[in-house]
C-alpha cells in the first residue's frame, strides 16, 4: 500500500491481463495476472477516471510483461471495484499477493489532484506538451503506482528477500519496470503527483515520520534520482540543471540506479519463465557489469564529491 495524506494513505494500483480461474490454467504451471473491471460496482462519478485507465491499457502492459517474464506460483487478479475490504480507501495488495483491489473513487482522487497540477505547475521540459493534461498524467502516474503494487505482489508470491522496508522495494520495482520498459514519463508523472500530495500534507505528524513508507517528498526525489541515474547524459539537463533534482543528490544516482536494476533482475532470476530465461539472464549479466562499472566510477570521484569540488 502506498500512503500519503490524501485520505490517510497513498497510491496503489492494479495488475492486468488474461482471465483467472483454474480452468484457464490447465496445462500451464504458471499463475497469470488478470484485471477485472466490475462495471456494476463503479459509481457514475468515478466512471471517467476508470475509463482513462481502461483505455490507456497501462495495467495490461505491466501484466503482459509479468506473464511473459515471470513464473508466478498463483494467479493474480486485480479488481477495479468499490466492493473492497473494510477500511480500504486506496488500492491495496492482499498479504498473499493474489489480489489487488483498486477503488474507483481513488482513481478519481488522483485525477483531481493532477487536474490541479496541470493548472498550477509549469510543465517540465522533459514531459511532452501534448500529454500534459489530467488524463494522460493520471494514466502514466498510475502505471508507476501499479508498478509499486506489482512489486508487492511479486515479493509476496515469490517470497523475495528484503534487506529493507518492503515499501521501499515496491517503489523500486515501479522505477525498475517503467524505466526499462516504458520510458521516463511514468516516473515524471508520479513525481508530479507525489509532489502535489506532499504539499497537501502540511506539517509532518508523528504518524508520517513513523510510517513504514518513506516521507512523501523523499519519494519524489528517489523517483527522479533513479530516472536520472539510468541515463545521466540524457537527463542531467532537464532534471538536474533545471533544478528538479538537487546537485548534491545527482552524483550518487548512476550507482543507485545500477544497484536497483541489478537487484531486481537478480531477485527475479530464479523465477524467470522458460521463454524469458535467456533474455532475463542476459539482462541480469548486463546489469551486473553496469553496477561494477558505476561503483568503480563512484569510488574514483567520491573524494571530490564529498568535498564539494
Amino acid at each position: 500500500m502506498l500512503r500519503t495524506a490524501m485520505a490517510g494513505a497513498l497510491l496503489v494500483a492494479g495488475c492486468a491481463v488474461t482471465s483467472c480461474g483454474d480452468d484457464d490454467n490447465k496445462g500451464d504451471p504458471n499463475g497469470k495476472v488478470s484485471v477485472v473491471y466490475e462495471d456494476d460496482a463503479i459509481a457514475p462519478e468515478d466512471r471517467h477516471a476508470v475509463e482513462v485507465i481502461r483505455k490507456s491499457r497501462v495495467l495490461e502492459q505491466v501484466a503482459d510483461w509479468v506473464n511473459e517474464s515471470v513464473a508466478l506460483p498463483h494467479d493474480l487478479v486485480v479488481k477495479v471495484t468499490r466492493k473492497v475490504p473494510p477500511g480500504v480507501t486506496d488500492a491495496v495488495t492482499q498479504p498473499d499477493g493474489r489480489t489487488i483491489f483498486v477503488p474507483p473513487a481513488f482513481l478519481t482522487q488522483i485525477e483531481g489532484v493532477l487536474g490541479d497540477v496541470v493548472k498550477t505547475v509549469k510543465r517540465p521540459a522533459l514531459f511532452p506538451e501534448a500529454e500534459y493534461n489530467a488524463d494522460d498524467l493520471t494514466s502514466q502516474s498510475f502505471q508507476f503506482v501499479f508498478g509499486h503494487e506489482m512489486g508487492h505482489a511479486l515479493q509476496r508470491q515469490l517470497l523475495l528477500a528484503n534487506l529493507g522496508l518492503e515499501e521501499v522495494a515496491a517503489d523500486g520495482f515501479g522505477s525498475f519496470y517503467t524505466i526499462n520498459e516504458v520510458g521516463p514519463n511514468p516516473s515524471l508523472a508520479a513525481a508530479l503527483l507525489f509532489d502535489a500530495l506532499a504539499r497537501k500534507e502540511g506539517k509532518l505528524t508523528l504518524e508520517g515520520f513513523s510510517s513504514d513508507h518513506p516521507v512523501t517528498q523523499q519519494r519524489v526525489f528517489n523517483f527522479l534520482c533513479y530516472l536520472d541515474g539510468s541515463d545521466p547524459e540524457k537527463y542531467r539537463g532537464p532534471l538536474v540543471d533545471s533544478g528538479y533534482l538537487p546537485e548534491t543528490r545527482a552524483p550518487f544516482c548512476p550507482q543507485a540506479w545500477a544497484m536497483l536494476d541489478y537487484g531486481w533482475w537478480t531477485q527475479l532470476q530464479p523465477h524467470f519463465s522458460k521463454g524469458f530465461k535467456d533474455e532475463g539472464d542476459k539482462a541480469q549479466d548486463d546489469a551486473r557489469d553496469h553496477l561494477i562499472a558505476e561503483t568503480k566510477a563512484l569510488a574514483k570521484d567520491l573524494d571530490k564529491i564529498r568535498s564539494g569540488e
